[in-house]
């Protein structure tokens, strides 16, 4: 490929070799905020994350990021061990200390603790929980449209792991992005259990097919933030949205495509299994899309 992309691809930034990272409630130098081979995260994906992002000193849409990461505690059992506005204070505490104010991301992660013996049962959990907050300066530089490859790696039944849940065991994605970049794309597209269009691995995914914009139902992608502002802010702007089932022969034919997350807010999809979406480049529904997203986040 000509050249790597992702995601989350994002600008150099010196800065972020001096961070400061929040752990179980003090501040340390990047190089010293570490964990024991016994933490429940580490060592068997046994935790919950959130993501935000930092537009002009303020956290975007912090209050639905904390319902999420409390609900998805609340799912697996866990108690955080903090409240809402304690945890919010220590991310203010975390963004003060490494002087941001904009284009900054933070990542949230909350683990069972550390174990007394190395196995999986939770009660083996005795001292926690692990809370750590990682903050970068982080501005997207994404140099093109995203190309995806879609894999054999399916979002599952809630009945196994939910895909709902913003866990730490994020082995599924993995190794559909994986699958991905050994076929020649940036990222991979993922069906559901139905052979429906779904999401990526990173992201949620959406098509604009004559001028109506579509996403799955939701029933097997993670509840995203800014997924559901966008569909919002195409019901409160008179552009055509729906959530439904598609194939993947549908989404070929698509005149755009787009992914949502937190990082990225909307980035635009040129390809899908080597076939160009519409230009190929950002398409006019999106474009307007993100700019009423950016007056969203930046009121």
């Amino acid at each position: 490929m000509d050249t790597e992309v992702t995601t989350h691809t994002a600008e150099d930034d010196p800065r972020n070799e001096s961070l400061l990272i929040w752990l179980n409630g003090q501040l340390k130098p990047r190089a010293e905020a570490l964990v024991s081979v016994y933490d429940s995260g580490f060592m068997l994906g046994d935790g919950v994350w959130e993501g935000l992002r930092l537009y002009d000193g303020r956290w975007a849409f912090v209050d639905e990021h904390m319902d999420r990461l409390y609900e998805a505690a609340t799912a697996i059992d866990l108690d955080i061990g903090m409240t809402r506005d304690q945890l919010i204070s220590a991310v203010s505490e975390t963004q003060q200390a490494n002087d941001m104010t904009t284009d900054a991301h933070a990542r949230l992660m909350v683990t069972r603790g550390i174990k007394t013996r190395p196995f999986q049962h939770p009660s083996l959990s005795r001292q926690g929980p692990t809370v750590a907050i990682i903050m970068e300066h982080s501005k997207p530089s994404i140099p093109r449209p995203i190309r995806l490859a879609t894999v054999p790696h399916l979002r599952g039944l809630p009945m196994t792991q939910d895909p709902k849940l913003n866990s730490h065991s994020k082995l599924n994605c993995i190794l559909a992005c994986i699958a991905a970049e050994k076929a020649g794309a940036d990222e991979a597209l993922m069906l559901d259990v139905h052979g429906f269009v779904n999401t990526t691995n990173a992201c949620n995914f959406f098509i604009v097919r004559q001028g109506e914009v579509w996403t799955s139902t939701g029933d097997y992608c993670m509840n995203g933030i800014t997924r559901q502002k966008v569909i919002d802010l195409c019901h409160a702007n008179g552009i055509p949205c729906r959530e439904k089932n598609y194939s993947l022969v549908e989404a070929y034919s698509a005149e755009e495509a787009f992914l949502t997350g937190t990082f990225g807010a909307q980035t635009p999809v040129g390809q899908i299994d080597g076939r160009t979406i519409g230009t190929g480049q950002m398409g006019p529904v999106t474009t307007r899309i993100r700019a009423l997203y950016k007056e969203l986040v930046t009121p």
